[in-house]
Order: C-alpha cells, then structure tokens, then sequence
C-alpha cells in the first residue's frame, strides 16, 4: 500500500509547522523544480511560492524574491528541501505582517493547522474523552485500553493504530465502516496502520466530517489539534444525528403549517436544535431568543428556564436566585445531571461560552427528554410527506463530495443552501479553476432576488461551457430549489470532476475525452487480467447487485486488500448487503473518496457505480505517487520510466512512473499535467469506446 511512510522532515520543530497534507504539496513543488533544471536554487523559488495558497493572495513573486534575497543575497545558491520550507514559513510571516499581523495569516502559521502554536483546549479534550469512555468502553477490542485518563494525553496514544477513530465513526453513524475491514492486531505494521487511518479519513469524508487538511502521517504522529478536531467533528455528528423531521416526527410540532414543516425538512441540526431551545423557552415566558451556543448562553438564565420546563421536578427558577454566573452554571448542571444527562462541560465553559461544549449539552438534554408531545393530526401530516427516498440518498452523496472538496462554505442541505448559487461557484472553482468570474458574483448573506439569479445563472453558463447537459436549464430554476434540476446539475458536476482526473492522467496529451466506455472496458480489462471471469456490459448490469465484480475489480489493484474469506456469495439480500458494505469499506482503505451506500451497489444505481468505478481507475493510476515523495530524486526521469515485462499490467507499470509527482497539485499546474499524461500516453493503452 503506497503511503504510510508520509513526508519526514529531520528537524521535528519544522515538521511541526506542517500538516502532511501540505508537506506533500510543497514536495511535489520542489520535486518538479529539480526535474525541470536538475536543481533547486533560490532564484527557482518565487514562482513556486506563488503558487502557495498562504502566499500568493499576499505577495507578488516580486516581492517574494525580495524577501528571499535578504536570506540569500546570492541567488544561484542551490537549495535542499528543508531549507525550502524554513524560506516558505520566512515568507508567509512576511506577508502577514504585510496583511496587518497573524491574524491573517491563512495556512501554515495559522492555529488551526499548526500544532506548536495551537492551544488544546482541555477541557474540551477531558469532554471528548469522557464521551468516548462512555461508549466504547464495552468494545471488546478497546476494553483494554479505555477508560482513558481525561487529565492526561493518553488519547493521543491511543489513536494511533486507526481502530479507536473507525470505531468511533460507526457510533456516530452505524454501518459506515465494515468492521471486519478494521485491521485489528495488536501490533499493526506500517502498512496496516496506515490502512486504518486512510479508511476513517475517507469514512469521516463520507459522514460529512471536513479533513481537507489532514493526512494519515498527522494521525499515525497523533497530533492534538488535528485529532481533537476530527473527533469533535464524529461526535456532533453522533449527537445532531436524530435532530431532523424523518427520525423524530415529533418535530413537527415546533410548527404551524405545512409550509413551516417544508422548511424544518431542511433545516440545518445545529438550527433545528436552536428551534427546539426557542420553542420551550418561549413557552417559559423567557423573551430573549437564543440564536447561538456561545456568548446567548453564558448567564445560565436560558438553561434554568430550558431545565424548568422540560424538568420542574428536578430544576426550579430558583436557580436564578444565584446573583453569581458561574454559582448559577454549576446550579444549572446539577439539575442535568438529575435528569441523567452526561456532563459534556463544567460552569466555566458555560461562563466562557464554549460553543462546541454548550452544543453538545443541549444536544444531550434533547435526546434524555425533548418535551415535545405527539399531536395526532400534525403526526399524520409528516407520515404523508413522501419519503423521496432515491432523491434523498442522492442528495446526501452530493452534499458529502462537496464537503470534501475543501470549500469555504460547508453544506447542511443541498436543495436549501445552493439556492443562491454561490456555493455551486465554489464547487465550479474547485472542479475548473479560473472559470468562475467572482467579480460578477455576490457573497452571501444576499438580500436583493436579483443577485442570486445572477449568481445561478452563471453557474448555469459555465455549466453549458464544461458541456454539461443544460437543455431549457435557467438560473432562476436553482434559486427555485427545482430539485430534479439540480440533482442532474449535481451529478454531471461530480462525474465531470473524476472524468477531468482520468483525462488529466491519460488523455491530456491528445486532447482525448473520456468516455463511460472507456472505465467499463478499464474495469472489466483488469478483472480478466487478474485471472477471473466475471465481465459486466453496463454500469446498469443486475450482475452488479452481488457485489462480486467490485470485489474481483478491488483484488486485482491491489491483490492484498480483500480478504476473500469474509466475502459472501451474494445469494440473497442479506450476503448482498454484506459485501457491499464490505467493499465500500476497502475501498476507502484504499485511499479512494466513495460516497455511494450499500443500496446503491444492491439496487445498481448507475450513476454512484460508474463514479464507484472511476474512483477505483483513479487510484490504480496513481498508487505510488506519494510513496514516491519521500524517496531522494537522484536519477533521470528516463530512469523512472519501463515497460511492462510480460504478463505485468501495463496501468501499473503507469502508475509507477507518476512516482515522484503530486496528483493534487498536477490538476492545477498545466506542465505537470502534461507531463503525467504524456508518459501515462506512452504506458497505457487505452482500449477503443464503444458506441
């Protein structure tokens, strides 16, 4: 399994200041500037730089030879990597000075991603660790090791085999990860290792989890924020999870009519639970709406009312008698904690406003007694809605791609907060940089109608210009919320996204689209190649519901992956349901970004598997390349290329002459894009499309 070795700095204190997401982007950087001149001098640098996302929105290459010039008055000096990054870290600092200090400062310094600047709050760790011990005490792998000391850093430890992670997402969402794909030794090797952490990345992905920024090295180093920061995002995934219309009814009632119930479908949880606080609150006589979980919250008044009304048995106004906020917090928690709800915070996290502790605190009271009463006609109205079952999935698996593609805006529900375009501009950005003209583009909150049609309808014109069906599509269609429309708008989106991958590997150099044939006869090639004989003739094949093929597909990228043991025969729904489940686990093991469900494999949903396919194709090209990173650059690049000795399968001899190249940064820097794809052209054969 390519990967698990990660970019290594010696100087532990500069390792620190990088996530390996962004160590493996500036060594794909330095990488390329040694293949085009044989080396790496000072003077090679500004343009590089430039391209950094920290630097380039700050300073011109101008300025960054400037700033290096002060280090390196001779500019034909050569330069080793870690130098290169210690002049990365030098220039970034210079330009937040320039924006006017660190607090604008966008990447590498910045607390968020930096560990040694980055204070752990520990009294949200003591809370994470405590819920943690509460529901995984009992695993009959973890039972050795929890409970966890919450004063003391032991997660840390703990989380670096991968299990505790993997273990952690199938609480927060049941069935995401096939526990019989967690490696679960005691002593894991590298490779093992690395195969858990790459399948709970990809799980987090695909319960909605943002992980843009962080690599299996930073797990396998357990680094603090990042891993606090990933668990907090698992648990309030398992705490909102319950918080919507189709798992809890009663929710209705927080309504009037059937208009106000079309909204609630579509409310984000965070805002479904603030509705339900409001809800009792007012019906308390409490006249201060609660709009967040922060400074709204740190008198204690809005819980003592919240608690007298859910419980007057336990809690009383009294608790308002207390003149002292934090003798008031701690009032307010004893009275939860005689109602059984778990202690997620202390009174002076309550004091200080910790919004992640005080969400999870009212999250916890909603699920130990929301209060809320079964009115029978409100309850037939919700049983009436159609379920929409097909457009709901498909929307969950859009909403998570946009999720992981790193966008400013994070999306709670597709059909609502894509209406005013601007996130379908940012997922365009990502999918085609420079295609969106942002000058013509208004940034929510957007008040004038008018602007979010403009905003759609160029979402709407560079669709037509990626030659996306778009026939009698308009602007004003998507601030409608049509849903049909953009679930289709969706779907050509995602499968332009991967075709651009596969064409920037294999069919740049010609200017050559790819097709759906193209991955079906990919498919079924490396599947007979592999010495079995199962062969589809579409991605609507009803063979595909056994999940057979995807198995024999994912044995044959990669021949250790699939233990063949575990693999039912698909007989009937039940053997169906277990390996599908199975091998969207592997697959993310892998390294592949799969949002599909096990449904979609079972009822051979056409587009998820085609997508599933293409993931997989992706991947086969691309295995070595991060391996390849850490390795020195001593040799020509004629010396990295072969060819297929017989009986080797000419894709992997392509996927290891991408070995020392960054696929990440390849999308957005054109020669290296060529560069891939005319040796990929030389290495891969591809087989004619079919009508």
């Amino acid at each position: 399994m390519a990967g698990f070795v990660g970019v290594l700095v010696s100087d532990p204190w500069l390792q620190s200041q990088f996530t390996q997401v962004e160590l493996r982007s500036l060594k794909a950087k330095y990488i390329y500037i040694k293949r085009e001149h044989g080396h790496v001098r000072v003077s090679d640098l500004p343009p590089a730089m430039a391209k950094v996302k920290s630097i380039k929105d700050a300073v011109t290459k101008e300025e960054i030879s400037s700033i290096l010039e002060e280090s390196y008055p001779d500019t034909g000096k050569e330069i080793e990597f870690e130098q290169f990054l210690r002049e990365c870290l030098n220039v970034q600092a210079k330009a937040a000075e320039k924006l006017g200090g660190a607090k604008n400062s966008s990447s590498f310094l910045k607390a968020s991603t930096t560990t040694l600047l980055h204070t752990i709050n520990e009294s949200e760790k003591a809370s994470y660790v405590a819920h943690i011990n509460a529901y995984l005490r009992e695993d009959s792998y973890l039972k050795t090791y929890l409970p966890i000391d919450p004063a003391s850093n032991e997660i840390f430890s703990i989380v670096k085999d991968g299990v505790l992670l993997c273990k952690l997402i199938n609480i927060a969402v049941p069935g995401t990860i096939d526990e019989r794909a967690i490696n679960t030794k005691r002593v894991l090797n590298p490779w093992e290792r690395n195969e858990n952490h790459t399948l709970c990345l990809n799980s987090a992905k695909a319960i909605g989890c943002t992980v843009v920024n962080i690599g299996t090295q930073d797990l396998v180093e357990g680094r603090p924020h990042l891993v606090l920061g990933l668990i907090s995002q698992i648990i309030k995934i398992q705490l909102l999870a319950d918080l919507n219309l189709k798992k809890m009814p009663q929710l209705v009632e927080l309504v009037d009519d059937s208009k106000d119930i079309e909204e609630l479908l579509n409310l984000p949880p965070e805002k479904m639970l603030l509705k339900w606080m409001n809800f009792h609150l007012q019906k308390a006589g409490y006249k201060k709406p609660v709009t967040n979980f922060s400074s709204d919250l740190k008198d204690g008044e809005a819980y003592a009312h919240l608690l007298n009304v859910l419980s007057p048995e336990h809690c009383s106004l009294d608790t308002l008698d207390a003149k002292d906020p934090t003798e008031r917090a701690k009032l307010v928690l004893d009275h939860a904690e005689k109602m059984e709800c778990k202690r997620y915070l202390t009174p002076t996290d309550i004091v200080e406003g910790s919004t992640n502790l005080n969400l999870a605190f009212v999250a916890q009271i909603f699920h130990q007694r929301n209060g809320l009463s079964i009115s029978s006609k409100k309850m037939s109205f919700a049983e009436m809605m159609p379920e929409e079952v097909q457009a709901s999935r498909e929307e969950r698996a859009f909403r998570m791609w946009i999720n992981s593609l790193g966008i400013t805006t994070f999306v709670n529900c597709v059909f609502e907060d894509l209406k005013n375009g601007w996130v379908l501009l940012e997922v365009l950005d990502k999918v085609s940089p420079g295609s969106v003209n942002w000058k013509h583009a208004s940034k929510p909150p957007i008040k004038m109608p008018f602007r979010k049609v403009e905003n759609c309808n160029q979402v709407v014109r560079i669709g037509k210009q990626l030659k996306l069906s778009l026939v009698n599509v308009a602007g004003n269609d998507i601030v409608q919320g049509n849903k049909k429309l953009m679930l289709a708008y969706l779907w050509q989106l995602m499968r332009f996204d991967i075709m651009q991958l596969l064409k920037n590997l294999r069919f740049h150099s010609q200017g050559k689209e790819i097709t759906d044939s193209d991955i079906l006869n990919w498919a079924n090639r490396k599947v007979k190649s592999s010495g079995r004989t199962s062969q589809i003739e579409s991605f609507k094949d009803k063979s595909l519901s056994n999940g057979i093929f995807f198995l024999e597909l994912l044995s044959s990228v990669e021949p250790r992956v699939v233990n063949w043991n575990l693999v039912t025969k698909g007989a009937t729904d039940d053997e169906k349901k277990l390996n599908a489940t199975y091998i969207i686990s592997v697959a993310r093991k892998l390294g592949c970004s799969v949002f599909l469900l096990p449904e979609d494999i079972m009822e051979v949903n056409p587009k998820m598997t085609l997508v599933f396919t293409a993931s997989l194709m992706c991947w086969s090209l691309q295995q070595a390349s991060e391996d390849s990173e850490t390795s020195e650059i001593s040799t020509d690049d004629s010396s990295s290329l072969k060819a297929p000795s017989d009986g080797e399968d000419s894709s992997s001899v392509a996927a290891d002459s991408f070995s020392n190249l960054n696929l990440d940064d390849a999308a957005s820097d054109t020669s290296q894009v060529e560069n891939i794809s005319s040796i990929a052209e030389e290495m891969v054969e591809v087989s004619p499309t079919k009508d």
